[in-house]
């Protein structure tokens, strides 16, 4: 059940919340390219380190696509972009819709995603071309992405660093993601956070704040 009394705050997660994703066609892509062991170097719980530099913002794009490229270098450089793309689905423009509805009412909106500088530039594109993007970014006060702030969940000091950022009180924020271990780091911090399940929709669980 989602928190809502002295919810002045609220931090969302993009993918899997107000973006559609699915951490399985990444391996399908990439064991149909000849990487089979691709779900031991990324999944939605854990990842490779490598993973995590390209998260913060630590290897450029170039880098990361030549250590994807050794696993596959009977295949284009094309090809492995787009595998590692294919995890984009789409928006979801009702979601959206809802968390600048919650802005406009007085609730402080921010989003906060553990991504990098491949998918924010297809994602953004594929928001443009669904969406008024101004709408989506105005549905925010501020959007932090992980690779641009060098900072990512489910660390603690991730989550009260935008708190200190945005003078925002832990106890009066809620942060919702779709990955257990971030929810779990968002509380150890103090905040309140729900962990959104499958087919569940914030727009929904939160009409009536």
């Amino acid at each position: 059940m989602i928190p809502l009394s002295g919810i002045r705050n609220v931090i969302f997660d993009f993918g899997g919340v107000l973006f559609e994703i699915d951490y399985e066609l990444p391996a399908i892509a990439f064991e149909k390219l000849g990487f089979p062991d691709f779900r031991a170097f990324y999944t939605q719980a854990a990842q490779n380190p490598m993973f995590d530099l390209l998260e913060t913002g630590k290897v450029d794009n170039n880098e990361f696509l030549d250590f994807l490229h050794e696993f596959v270098p009977g295949v284009s450089r094309e090809e492995v972009l787009d595998a590692w793309n294919v995890i984009l689905l789409h928006i979801l423009p009702k979601e959206v819709e809802f968390a600048h509805s919650l802005r406009q009412a007085g609730i402080r909106t921010f989003l906060l995603s553990n991504t990098n500088a491949i998918h924010v530039a297809e994602f953004e594109r594929m928001i443009a071309n669904t969406m008024d993007f101004n709408l989506f970014k105005n549905a925010f006060e501020k959007i932090y992405y992980s690779n641009v702030i060098g900072l990512k969940k489910p660390y603690p000091e991730t989550f009260l660093q935008v708190c200190e950022w945005n003078k925002l009180i832990p106890s009066e924020t809620l942060f919702i993601d779709d990955s257990l271990q971030h929810v779990e780091g968002a509380r150890r911090a103090g905040l309140h956070a729900y962990h959104l399940q499958p087919g569940e929709r914030v727009s929904e669980l939160l009409s009536h704040l």
